[in-house]
């Protein structure tokens, strides 16, 4: 049998660490989105140890001499924060363009699971390249590496796999293009994003390879809007019609979809008001006429009393987190149905919703040409610019609740006063959140930044970063308290290093406000919450402790002003503004001063027995806001027993 001929591969090569190709192939990636197209890793967050610093270390010198700009490195503090920091600025450029952050084996990486996690929930696309340890185990076990006498492949970096949309090991060089190309198919997904873990073992990662030139070649990675299918949108015209009380619910979607005049125009042509979720806040101008505010938990109590009696609820781009629903017990008309407008199919399917699987800018668009001759009652449009009027008065008095001291939320009313309209609030974590959410009002769909699918403390200085690197222009003011300001202040740090300004506004009641209150109200009378001395009969609740956490962020290099009362803090905010110049604004306040209620509940078990009185009189309360939770598991699709016969406005 005759032998075929050997076909030679003619194709160019370059020679090449697999670090340093990993390097340039990321310089040339690009994301395109209606004609704008972007560097999609914009550069790399780093600490260097023995696993990374002579395989991607040397790929980013030799990067940094060749042209600093091609692929900038950032010296971080902390491998954690680093992640924060990468997520924030994605989000704050549209899930466009995001950093690579790059860690030693060992306790390096596994301090990045924690952002991992927080980048997965709320689907933010990081590149994460941990080093790993020795492929060849020549060595083993080598510093840092996790032996399981059951297995011998399994390093501390599997542990990303759980909280990773992507996850791979590159064993060899010629497995390096296949993790590349999957890594960045998943960045640029809108539907599957989130974390992406490349564990580069240490050998592996200086090793040379002939690399084909086409690998690093540009490639743009189009990231397209998928249009609403007819027969669905037909459904969810048909379900919005004939809906009395509707009420629209903006999430995260909108903003990412781009969508906020599209979600402006489609409000207006109905006059269907709009509240918005944590990640939507942002989405509709909080002055337009159709904006009712936040829903839920930390909700409104405009838009809460519009979603208890709304008969038809237009979800759009959210995730129905137990927060937006009040546990399920926000949307009480029992012949409710839900429209649901999501690119993900698992979003769009919740509460048991005519799903329209589509891009929120495409479907608002489709509906507002469906139903361009469809508006709501004008008795239902008085009714909800009635309540907002109301509850418009409940944030004025709220924020000028400033006596002798400042409260928490005569802070925010301060902040969202003096910033200017274009600028960025950043929290994440605490009752700063939930106050925020009720009463910050936003003037910008880019000037609210809250972090709270995972709600993560820490979060709040380093994303404030991430999201000053990405809007430059704009001051960014960085809202935390002490809790959080101790668990990770060290950014300011960084920010310090690369010229990039943040104002942090330091709240400190001298513990955890927000648990502390949850405490209460489950019973647990504050307990463990406060940061005080230890008394002599051993419990923790004796004198405040004495630290100092203004001389400690001087320490760090940023400027800082402390204020006590109103025009103290007027003053330090102008003074902060004109600056150009990282700086910390310290107020204490009082953690007994809380934010007006909206009503809302969440859902926090009770002890069912105990020998405290206020747990039980807890527990009595537990149960009887229980009774209000529901399964929405009625499809949408089915009238059933419909609405006429129930809310408000049919008796």
């Amino acid at each position: 049998m005759a032998q075929r001929p050997e076909v030679p591969n003619t194709e160019a090569t370059v020679r090449l660490s697999v670090a340093q190709a990993a390097v340039r192939f990321l310089a040339n990636q690009f994301t395109e989105r209606d004609g704008d197209r972007v560097r999609l890793i914009a550069g790399f967050l780093g600490i260097f140890g023995h696993g990374n610093v002579a395989g991607l270390g040397q790929a980013l010198l030799e990067t940094e001499l060749e042209d600093p700009s091609l692929m900038p490195y950032v010296l971080g503090r902390n491998e954690q924060a680093m992640v924060h920091t990468a997520a924030a600025y994605a989000r704050a450029r549209g899930r466009l363009q995001t950093w690579a952050v790059t860690t030693s084996v060992g306790p390096g990486a596994t301090n990045m699971i924690t952002g991992a996690a927080l980048a997965t929930i709320n689907h933010l696309p990081v590149l994460l390249l941990p080093a790993d340890t020795f492929a060849s185990r020549v060595g083993a076990p080598v510093l840092q590496e996790l032996e399981l006498p059951s297995s011998g492949d399994v390093t501390v970096n599997d542990a990303f796999r759980p909280v990773s949309r992507y996850f791979d090991r590159v064993w060899r060089p010629e497995q390096l293009p296949a993790a590349l190309l999957g890594a960045m198919r998943v960045l640029t997904d809108p539907v599957e994003t989130g974390a992406v873990t490349l564990a580069i073992p240490q050998d592996v990662q200086t090793q040379a390879y002939d690399w084909p030139e086409s690998l690093f070649a540009e490639r743009v990675w189009h990231v397209g809007r998928p249009l609403p299918q007819r027969s669905a949108l037909d459904r969810a015209t048909e379900a919005i019609r004939s809906g009395r009380r509707p009420l629209i619910v903006a999430g995260g979607g909108v903003l990412y979809s781009d969508a906020s005049e599209s979600l402006a125009r489609f409000a207006e042509i109905t006059g269907i008001p709009v509240a918005v979720t944590q990640s939507g806040k942002g989405a509709l101008d909080s002055a337009h006429p159709q904006s009712v505010g936040a829903v839920g938990a930390t909700g409104t109590t405009a838009a809460n009393a519009l979603a208890a009696a709304a008969d038809v609820v237009i979800g759009i781009g959210t995730r129905y987190t137990d927060f937006t629903t009040a546990s399920r017990s926000a949307f009480a008309d029992p012949g409710v149905r839900f429209v649901n407008i999501n690119v993900a199919s698992v979003d769009a399917a919740k509460q048991s919703a005519i799903s329209v699987i589509a891009d929120a800018r495409e479907a608002l668009d489709a509906l507002a040409t469906e139903l361009h001759d469809h508006r709501v009652s004008t008795e239902y449009r008085t009714r909800a610019t009635d309540l907002v009027t109301a509850w418009d008065a409940t944030v004025d008095a709220a924020h000028r609740s400033a006596g002798e001291g400042l409260t928490q939320t005569a802070v925010i009313g301060l902040v969202n006063t003096l910033s200017d309209p274009t600028d960025v609030v950043v929290c994440a974590a605490g009752s700063l959140p939930g106050d925020l959410h009720k009463l910050w009002r936003v003037r910008d769909r880019a000037g609210y930044h809250v972090e709270y699918g995972y709600s993560c403390m820490g979060y709040e200085i380093a994303g404030g970063l991430g999201v000053a690197m990405a809007c430059p222009g704009r001051d960014v003011f960085v809202m935390v308290g002490d809790g959080s300001y101790l668990m990770m202040a060290t950014e300011l740090v960084t920010a310090v290093q690369e010229g990039i300004k943040v104002i942090v506004v330091l709240v400190d009641n001298h513990g955890f406000a927000s648990i502390g209150s949850l405490s209460e109200s489950v019973g647990a009378q504050r307990f463990g919450t406060r940061y005080r001395y230890r008394s002599p009969d051993g419990r923790l609740d004796g004198g405040p402790l004495p630290v100092d956490l203004a001389a400690n962020a001087a320490s760090l290099g940023v400027d800082v002003i402390s204020a006590r009362t109103a025009s103290e803090f007027t003053d330090a905010v102008k003074t902060a503004k004109a600056s150009a110049r990282s700086t910390v604004l310290y107020v204490e306040t009082d953690p007994m001063a809380s934010a007006p209620d909206s009503g809302s509940w969440w859902d926090v078990p009770v002890s069912e027995v105990s020998t405290l009185p206020s747990t039980r009189r807890a527990r009595d309360e537990y149960e009887f806001r229980k009774r209000a939770q529901r399964h929405c598991l009625r499809p949408s699709d089915n009238r059933g027993p419909h609405s006429e016969q129930s809310g408000e406005e049919s008796r």
